[in-house]
């Protein structure tokens, strides 16, 4: 489990990271019409980018071995 929750955190991470720091987004959705949203994406994406890096801490945290034995 310890490492499909790494590999989540790790796409959802590059994939917020990539969304909020290039224009790529934002590009994509003036290309299927839906750029009304970009004014709202700052409320969605740095939380998910947030989020998403937490997973993976957490989980490089689960996967360390026990070195108290």
């Amino acid at each position: 489990m310890n490492n499909k929750l790494l590999k989540t955190g790790i796409v959802g991470t590059v994939i917020a990271a990539l969304c909020c720091f290039t224009p790529l987004l934002v590009g994509l959705l003036g290309v299927v019409g839906l750029s009304a949203a970009v004014g709202y994406l700052d409320y969605v994406l740095m939380p998910a980018l947030a989020v998403f890096v937490l997973i993976t801490i957490y989980a490089l945290i689960r996967r360390a071995p026990n070195t108290n034995s």
